[in-house]
C-alpha cells in the first residue's frame, strides 16, 4: 500500500521521520510556511500519538509533573500547522526509489491499526532521537528500565507508587531491596531522576503510607563508571552536585562499573551487591539499532548517519539527519576541541532551525549552507533544590559557572524556546499562566 497517493504534482515532496524536539520543531515551522502556500508537501512519521519533551521525562518518572498539561498530539498540531502526521515506524529505505518504508501499527491491544506503508519523498530528513546503550550489560533487559519514552516514563512512576504502597500494606518486614531505587548512570538524567524522586516519594508518603518512614525506609542510589557525577561538566559543579544529592541521602557510587543487573539489585564489577527493587539504566547513548548501515549510509559504531555539515547524510543528498540520530562533526575552530555535536535538545532545536533555510535553499535551487553548532552549555534540575550548570562556555572562550535561581530561570527558558518554536507566543503565555493556577490549587505530586 502507497502512502503517497493523491500527491499533488510538482510539490516538493519532504518526509520528516521522528517527531522529538527537531523532528517536530521542523515540521511546525515548514507547515507555517512552505505547507501553508502550497509549496511543499510536509508529511512527519512517528510510531507515537503524541509528543513530550523528551528532557521532561525525569519529571514524568518521579511524578513531578503532569504529562497531559505538557504532551502535544501529533494530529492536531499537523492540522493547525499545515503538514501532515502519519502513525508508524520506519523499518526500511529504498534510496533508489525514494521511498520510505514504515511497519504496520499495531494498537495496545494487538489490532492492527495500519498495514504496511511506503511514503515516497524529495527530501529525507531522519530525525529520530537516540537510545540508551546498555553496552550489551548482563540483565539490564529482563531486569532494569529506561526512560526513553513517555511511557517508560509512566511504566516507571507507576512501579515506585506500587511500592510504596505494598510496603505500606505488608504486614512482614520490608526485604532488603524494597523501596530501594538504583539509578546506573550519572549523567543529566540520572542525577535529574535522583534529586526529583527524593522529593516526590516523600510527599506522597505524607500523604497517609504512615506505616512507611520515608527517611528510614526510601533510598535512592546513583552509580557511576567514571570517577565523578556529570562526568561532561566541569569539576566544580559535579562536585557541587554530588554534595547536594549526598545532603538529600542519596547515595552516590562513583569508580562503579556495573557488571550485572539481578532481579534484587545491581552486581558490580569490584563484587559488591546494592540491593535495589527499581533499577534505571540511564547510562550510554546510541542511535536505534535499525538504522545500523541502512540502505547503504554511512553510520558510525553508535549507529548515527554520519552527515556533511550541510546536515546531508555523507552518501546521499537527498538524506538530512538530524538530532541525536545524526553524526555532526563539531570542528575544532569552533570550540577548541574537535569532536561531534553533543546529543542535547538545544542542538536538536539549532538543527532544526537550520533545516528550514536548508529546505528553502533548495526549493530555490541555490547552493546549501553550512551548520555552525553553538554551544550554550548545560544545565541540570536538581527540582525544586537548585539547577546547575555552566553556560556559554564555547561563545566566551571559558566556562561561565551557574547556580540557584539564574540557573534554574535557564533551564525552563529551554523549554520555552520549544513551545515557542511548536505553539507561538500567544498560546504558550496562556497556557503558561493556567499552569501556575493549576499549580497553587493541585498538589504538586502526581499519585497516578
Amino acid at each position: 500500500m502507497s502512502g503517497t497517493r493523491n500527491n499533488p504534482a510538482g510539490r516538493h515532496r519532504v518526509v520528516i521521520v521522528g517527531g522529538g524536539a527537531g523532528g517536530l520543531e521542523l515540521a511546525t515551522r515548514l507547515g507555517d510556511t512552505l505547507g501553508k502556500r502550497g509549496r511543499a508537501e510536509i508529511t512527519l512519521i512517528d510510531r507515537n500519538r503524541t509528543h513530550v519533551w523528551k528532557p521532561k521525562l525525569h519529571e514524568i518518572a518521579a511524578g513531578s509533573m503532569d504529562m497531559s498539561a505538557h504532551e502535544v498530539g501529533y494530529l492536531a498540531q499537523a492540522h493547525w500547522h499545515h503538514f501532515r502526521w502519519r502513525v508508524g515506524a520506519m523499518v526500511g529505505l529504498d534510496r533508489a526509489r525514494r521511498e520510505v518504508l514504515v511497519a504496520p501499527y499495531v494498537d495496545d491491544e494487538g489490532q492492527q491499526v495500519t498495514a504496511q506503508r511506503v511514503f515516497g519523498y524529495d527530501t529525507l530528513v531522519v530525525s529520530i532521537g537516540s537510545l540508551s546503550n546498555d553496552f550489551g550489560t548482563p540483565g539490564v533487559a529482563e531486569h532494569a528500565m529506561k526512560l526513553e519514552t513517555a511511557a517508560d516514563a509512566q511504566r516507571f512512576r507507576t512501579r515506585v507508587i506500587n511500592a510504596c504502597i505494598r510496603a505500606h500494606a505488608q504486614a512482614t518486614p520490608l526485604r532488603p531491596e524494597q523501596l530501594k531505587v538504583a539509578i546506573i548512570g550519572a549523567g543529566a538524567t540520572g542525577v535529574e531522576l535522583a534529586a526529583e524522586l527524593h522529593r516526590t516519594t516523600r510527599e506522597m508518603v505524607a500523604f497517609g503510607l504512615d506505616r512507611v518512614d520515608a527517611d528510614k525506609d526510601i533510598r535512592v542510589s546513583v552509580i557511576e563508571a567514571a570517577p565523578r557525577v556529570l562526568p561532561a561538566l566541569p569539576e566544580r559543579l559535579s562536585q557541587a552536585t554530588e554534595s547536594l544529592l549526598t545532603k538529600l541521602g542519596v547515595e552516590v557510587h562513583t569508580h562503579a562499573k556495573v557488571a550485572e543487573v539481578l532481579p534484587g539489585g545491581v552486581r558490580l564489577a569490584d563484587g559488591r551487591l546494592l540491593p535495589a527493587e527499581l533499577v534505571v539504566w540511564a547510562a550510554g547513548v546510541k542511535a536505534p539499532d535499525f538504522l545500523k548501515n541502512i540502505a547503504g549510509l554511512e553510520t558510525n559504531r553508535t549507529n548515527q548517519l554520519v552527515v556533511k555539515p550541510t546536515l546531508q547524510t555523507s552518501r546521499d543528498d537527498d538524506v538530512f539527519a538530524i538530532g541525536d540520530c545524526a553524526a555532526c562533526a563539531w570542528p575544532q575552530a569552533d570550540h577548541g576541541k574537535g569532536g561531534m555535536v553533543p546529543p542535547r535538545a538545544q542542538a536538536a532545536h539549532q538543527q532544526a532551525s537550520h533545516m528550514v533555510k536548508q529546505i528553502g535553499l533548495r526549493l530555490a535551487g541555490k547552493p546549501l549552507r553550512p551548520y555552525r553548532y553553538r554551544d550554550f552549555g548545560s544545565l541540570v534540575s536538581l527540582g525544586e533544590f537548585s539547577t546547575v550548570g555552566n553556560m556559554m562556555g564555547g561563545l566566551i572562550g571559558g566556562s561561565l559557572m551557574v547556580e540557584g535561581l539564574f540557573a534554574r530561570t535557564m533551564y525552563l527558558s529551554l523549554y520555552k524556546m520549544h513551545e515557542l518554536a511548536l505553539h507561538g507566543f500567544a498560546k504558550v503565555a496562556l497556557d503558561t499562566l493556567a499552569r501556575l493556577i493549576v499549580r497553587r490549587t493541585e498538589p504538586h505530586v502526581k499519585l497516578h
